[in-house]
C-alpha cells in the first residue's frame, strides 16, 4: 500500500525519549503511515532498540551526524509518502491528531507546509514554545508565534483554534508536501539546527504557496531535547541562521532597509548579556556575527540565484508591521492577541 505520508524521526544518541515518545507515535499512525528513524550515527542503541520494539519502523542508518537538517534530508529521499512530517524525537502526538493534518492537504491544494498545535509535555495546559500555533516574523525579522512571544508562553484556552495563515510552522512537528520539499531541496544544511524550518517555509510562500496552523491536530512536546534553552550554542545557532534566512530570502528593499537595525540590535543584546555576566552568550552572538559574515559571499550566490530563477520576493510580516522589542518590553504587549488586536476583532 502506497503511504499517504512519511512520519520522519531524526535522532541523534536519543534512545531515553524514544524509548519514551516513539510508543505513543506508532500507537497513532495507521496502517497507511510510513514510520521512518533517520539515525544519525548514534552509539547508544537507538537503532537495535527501535528494531525489537517497532520492526515495522524504516531505519535510516547514517554514516555521520548530520543534524536536524542533514538527518531528515536523507531519509526524506527516501520516502514514499506523498506528505513528509518531520516529528522531534520528544514529541507525544495525542489521539487523531494525523487526520485533521492531511485532511487539510487534501482540502486545500495550495497548501504547502502545516504544522498541528504544539502544547508543552510537562504543563498540558500550556502552549509550546517551539510552534505553539504557528509562526510570524516582526519588521525586523524576528520569529514569534501565536500563543508564545519570546519567552512569554500563554495556556491554551481556545483562543488561537481560529485557523489563518501563517509566515512559518515548526520544525517540532512539521508536514510539507513531499513534491514540494525535493524541489526545494529540503533543508539547506548549512543551518544545522535552529530556524531551517521557517527558512524553508519563507522558500515556500516565496513560490506562492500556504503554511496554516491546523488547531484540530493537537501534540506535546517536550523542547530542549537538543540544546537545552540557555545553551550558548542554541544563541549562537538562532542569532546565525536568523541572518542566514534574512539575506538568502528578504526582498532587497527590505533588507537594506532593516539589516543594519537588526544587526544593531543583535549588538545590544550581545552587549546585554556581557553586563549581566553571561559571556558564553556574548561571545555567542559575536560568533554568529563572525560566521555570517564569512558566509556571506556564499548566501550572495544564492540571492543572485534566485533572482535568475524569477523568485518572488516575500517580506515579513504577514500581519501589521509589529517591532517586537518595543512592543514587548516598552508597552508591555506579551501575547499574540496583543500584538494584532485587529485580527483579535476580526476572530
Amino acid at each position: 500500500m502506497h503511504p499517504r505520508v512519511s512520519v520522519i524521526i531524526v535522532s541523534w544518541n536519543g534512545r531515553p525519549l524514544l524509548e519514551r515518545y516513539l510508543p505513543s507515535v506508532a500507537a497513532t499512525l495507521p496502517e497507511w503511515a510510513e514510520l521512518i528513524l533517520a539515525d544519525n550515527h548514534s552509539t547508544d542503541g537507538s537503532i537495535q532498540w527501535t528494531q525489537e520494539a517497532f520492526p515495522e519502523c524504516r531505519i535510516v542508518s547514517l554514516d555521520h551526524n548530520y543534524g536536524y537538517c542533514g538527518g531528515n534530508n536523507r531519509a526524506a529521499r527516501e520516502a514514499k509518502g506523498d506528505i513528509l512530517l518531520f516529528l522531534n524525537n520528544d514529541v507525544k502526538p495525542a489521539s487523531g491528531w494525523l487526520e485533521p493534518l492531511l485532511d487539510a492537504f487534501d482540502r486545500e491544494p495550495e497548501l504547502a507546509a502545516a504544522q498541528p498545535k504544539l502544547r508543552s509535555v510537562n504543563e498540558p495546559e500550556l502552549f509550546e514554545y517551539a510552534g505553539a500555533a504557528g509562526g510570524f516574523l516582526d519588521r525586523y525579522g524576528y520569529p514569534y508565534c501565536r500563543g508564545r512571544v519570546f519567552h512569554e508562553i500563554e495556556k491554551d484556552h481556545g483562543q488561537y483554534d481560529e485557523p489563518m495563515d501563517l509566515f512559518w510552522a515548526t520544525g517540532a512537528a512539521l508536514a510539507v508536501r513531499a513534491s514540494l520539499f525535493r524541489e526545494l531541496g529540503g533543508f539547506d544544511e548549512r543551518f544545522e539546527f535552529h530556524m531551517e524550518e521557517i527558512d524553508l517555509c519563507w522558500r515556500l510562500r516565496r513560490g506562492g504557496h500556504r503554511i496554516r496552523c491546523i488547531p484540530e491536530s493537537v501534540v506535546y512536546h517536550l523542547g530542549g531535547g537538543s540544546l537545552a534553552m540557555d545553551d550558548p550554542r542554541k544563541a549562537y545557532y538562532n542569532f546565525r541562521n536568523s541572518l542566514y534566512m534574512i539575506w538568502k530570502n528578504a526582498s532587497p528593499g527590505w533588507l537594506w532597509r532593516r539589516l543594519v537595525v537588526r544587526l544593531l540590535l543583535d549588538g545590544v543584546a550581545g552587549m546585554e548579556a556581557l553586563l549581566r555576566g553571561r559571556f558564553a552568550r556574548s561571545w555567542a552572538i559575536f560568533r554568529a556575527h563572525m560566521a555570517f559574515y564569512r558566509a556571506l559571499p556564499a548566501l550572495h550566490r544564492h540571492r543572485k540565484q534566485e533572482t535568475a530563477w524569477g523568485a518572488q520576493w516575500d517580506d515579513p510580516p504577514t500581519l501589521g508591521n509589529p517591532f517586537l522589542i518595543r512592543e514587548f518590553y516598552l508597552r508591555g504587549r506579551r501575547t499574540w492577541s496583543e500584538l494584532h488586536p485587529e485580527e483579535r476583532a476580526r476572530s
